[in-house]
């Protein structure tokens, strides 16, 4: 939850008045690189989540995450772990599959998250191509959408020449998250998530 990017996203977020709530999960909180299995992080995501709803009642609430913790939070929802308020789930550089590893089986748990879904990914991507992704997201109908982000890879860097710069990345990702927030905020779900945002 340190993490500079993440610490990065937040403060711009904070610029677009949403708040964040970043949290670890226990295999980064005792310093190990091996995530832990799959029922622990779940319950990483729903204690998460309900540590968010405790400490902002009153707030619309999103869900997601960077990477794992996207997809975490998507399988969480997926399998009725989150309480029904939340009124989306955001994806910040959603892993479609592992390095060198193509495949598209992490995505078929979507199909069951019945809330309004934000993928944001950059162009360069290596973990979700866009002509590998851009099929499930129109396969989800409107309820998912998808920002693409030139010239950003998996961690949302860009290269020099692309003439972008970090600020601008995270000020487009954070616009995003923000009006996705509004756009949900005014369509009450009954459904099996709640969260906050990455």
């Amino acid at each position: 939850m340190k993490h500079p990017f993440l610490e990065a996203l937040a403060t711009a977020l904070a610029g677009e008045e949403v708040a964040t709530l970043r949290y670890n999960f226990p295999y980064t909180e005792r310093g190990g690189k091996r995530p832990d299995r799959r029922p622990i992080l779940l319950a990483t995501v729903a204690a998460a989540v309900a540590t968010a709803r405790t400490l902002a009642p009153e707030v619309p609430l999103l869900a997601g995450g960077k990477s794992m913790g996207g997809r975490m939070t998507s399988l969480a929802a997926a399998e009725g772990l989150l309480d029904e308020d939340v009124r989306g789930i955001v994806f910040v550089g959603f892993p479609l599959h592992p390095a060198r590893k193509p495949g598209v089986e992490r995505a078929d748990h979507l199909q069951r998250v019945a809330l309004p879904l934000l993928f944001l990914q950059g162009t360069r991507d290596a973990l979700a191509p866009l002509e590998s992704l851009r099929p499930i997201v129109a396969r989800l109908g409107t309820r998912a959408t998808l920002h693409v982000l030139e010239g950003a890879d998996h961690s949302f860097a860009v290269l020099r020449r692309s003439g972008r710069a970090p600020e601008g990345v995270l000020s487009e990702l954070a616009r995003e998250i923000a009006g996705f927030g509004d756009v949900s905020r005014s369509e009450p779900r009954s459904s099996a998530a709640k969260g906050a945002p990455p």
